[in-house]
């Protein structure tokens, strides 16, 4: 996968869809402190209940909540990611 943002459903359906159904998934988080978590509950709420913008929709937000920290990304990950500064300035290898 490029370096992009994905910011829609489906180009989140369109990044898996390579992959195998049955392979393990995890999120990384925070690339200054890089974390490994299993993702949590996946819910939607209406943008309006949650945006202060004036931009408010009716269109609801898919939100993907992180689940319980299974340990910390390792040098080969934070490298795919493309945070190797951050694998280098901890001295991983």
């Amino acid at each position: 996968m490029t370096d992009t943002t994905i910011t829609t459903v489906g180009e989140l359906i369109a990044a898996l869809d390579h992959y195998d159904p049955a392979a393990p998934v995890r999120l990384a988080t925070q690339p200054d402190y890089p974390l490994e978590n299993l993702l949590g509950r996946v819910v939607s709420i209406p943008d309006s209940a949650v945006s202060d913008s004036s931009t408010r929709t009716d269109q609801s937000v898919v939100w993907l909540g992180t689940g319980e920290q299974v340990g910390y990304v390792s040098a080969p990950v934070a490298d795919a990611l493309g945070w190797s500064s951050v694998a280098d300035g901890l001295g991983w290898s």
